[in-house]
């Protein structure tokens, strides 16, 4: 799963959204570019609410990465 923030989003809300995930037991890589950060949730993301995330402050957008089969 992917959490790609919003260009204007604040540390806060990034620290938010970390403490939500590692407290959930993902393991997580931030990218941080020049105009977004990315969030890389590591893990069996099935468990988490798309919807909610989206909801979070700083949130931009979710992308679900589909399992291979």
């Amino acid at each position: 799963m992917l959490i790609i923030m919003k260009k204007n989003a604040d540390e806060q809300a990034l620290v938010q959204i970390k403490e939500y995930l590692i407290n959930r037991n993902f393991d997580i890589h931030q990218s941080t570019g020049a105009n977004r950060t990315i969030i890389g949730v590591i893990g069996d993301t099935d468990s988490l609410d798309q919807e909610k995330l989206e909801k979070m402050p700083g949130v931009h957008q979710v992308v679900r990465i589909a399992k291979e089969e």
